[in-house]
């Protein structure tokens, strides 16, 4: 005990000590200052709108509520990037709206690759236009024939533009209301293009072979002609392109064909048919055949509203029973030109078109007319045609076989 009495007495004096020493105050960590956030501004409402058939863009623009006054301003600042006259239908316009109405900007999406955008800076429109890379693949499109060559492409899941494209390959040699048959078959390459892995459309047929029964296969290929331009051979080498048409319409049907004792419908007794009739819906774009200059057109009696054209070597066609004609007495016109509308005027039973063809002032049969044959391959050309051909169908038959044998025509 005695020796812990020095010890407790150290410790009491050091307390005192510390007691006795002034104390400064100890300043609070400082408080971080929260700047406050500035105001999110409320979302642009965003409305869309497809513009129509015949529409403008002024048009379409006032519809989707946007101010005249901007959107003639708009157009204006389209107009390096845009022909505003040239709209298909069906093309999107994005119209930006702030909290208060005002249009803060418009997208115009002429289709996946391409869009344009309209924003107001400066109190004026400025334009960005956004392309975006087209991807084109060759793919094979390959069928049977089971009812019309429409709806078999149809069925494939492609579009009526390849349908209509793989006929203008072959409509100077077959017509396919008249001579198409169940069983035909079909196969082709063609590019598809492609934008972030939408679908835009079709691009060039490379080859295509149609294939009915009782003759060979009909054979066409593209070729370049050196100066950007694709031209079209059969797979001899000559143009598929010929002076005649097969036939002056698209995607219809033979009702009576030509024949030298036929029973009238409506005069009755038994009488030439110097003609082929095609039943369509009044309506229906009628087409020039060949190049050539309207001899007459206009109502011509039982006829009824009627055109003749006159063409080289001694030939001459008709157009009978439409229901209007589109050119008149003395014009030239260009072979696949509209000249008339299928009707049902004069002696007719129904809508349809009478298609005559005169050479040397005697009617022929239009079915059975050998008609001029295209140029063919420039001789000094002609090798690397041939091995181009033979590329293309070697992969056409990879593809897509046909069920027998690999004539080529």
């Amino acid at each position: 005990m005695r020796r812990l009495r020095p010890v407790l007495a150290m410790l009491s004096l050091l307390a005192a000590f510390v007691t006795a020493l002034p104390t400064s105050p100890v300043d609070p960590p400082p408080v971080a200052t929260v700047a406050p956030e500035p105001p999110v501004p409320p979302p642009l409402a965003v409305s869309e709108t497809q513009v129509r058939r015949g529409e403008t863009l002024e048009a379409a623009l006032l519809r989707s509520g946007v101010p005249r006054t901007d959107a003639l301003e708009m157009i204006a600042a389209l107009r390096p990037a845009v022909n505003p006259r040239r709209l298909r239908p069906g093309e999107r316009l994005l119209v930006a709206r702030a909290g208060s109405g005002e249009t803060a900007g418009v997208t115009y999406w002429r289709s996946p690759a391409e869009r344009h955008e309209l924003t107001r800076e400066a109190n004026r429109w400025t334009l960005e236009t956004v392309q975006t890379p087209v991807e084109v693949r060759i793919v094979a499109v390959a069928g049977r024939l089971e009812d019309s060559l429409f709806a078999s492409i149809d069925r494939l899941g492609e579009q009526p533009a390849l349908t209509a494209a793989l006929v203008a390959l072959f409509e100077w040699d077959f017509d396919f209301a008249a001579d198409s048959l169940p069983g035909d078959r079909f196969r082709l390459l063609v590019e598809k293009r492609y934008a972030a892995g939408e679908f835009l459309g079709y691009g060039n047929i490379l080859a295509a072979q149609y294939r009915t029964s009782g003759r060979p296969p009909l054979t066409a290929v593209g070729f370049g002609d050196g100066d950007g331009a694709t031209l079209y051979y059969d797979g001899a080498g000559r143009s598929v392109r010929k002076m005649f048409l097969r036939a002056p319409l698209d995607f219809t049907r033979v009702t009576s064909g030509f024949s030298q004792a036929r029973k009238h419908p409506i005069l009755g007794g038994v009488r030439p048919h110097l003609a082929i009739d095609y039943a369509a819906p009044i309506g229906t774009p009628v087409r020039a055949v060949a190049d050539g200059v309207v001899r007459s057109a206009g109502w011509n009696g039982g006829n009824g509203i009627s055109v003749m054209i006159r063409h080289a070597r001694d030939y001459e066609t008709m157009y009978n029973h439409l229901s209007a004609a589109l050119i008149r007495r003395g014009e030239r016109v260009r072979q696949r030109q509209v000249i008339g509308r299928v009707g049902s005027t004069g002696l007719s039973t129904g809508p349809h078109l009478d298609y005559r063809v005169a050479k040397q002032g005697r009617f022929v049969n239009p079915l059975a007319e050998k008609f001029i044959p295209g140029a063919p391959v420039p001789r000094e050309r002609r090798r690397a045609f041939e091995s181009h051909r033979d590329t293309l169908l070697q992969r056409l038959e990879r593809e897509a076989p046909f069920a027998s044998s690999r004539d080529r025509s």
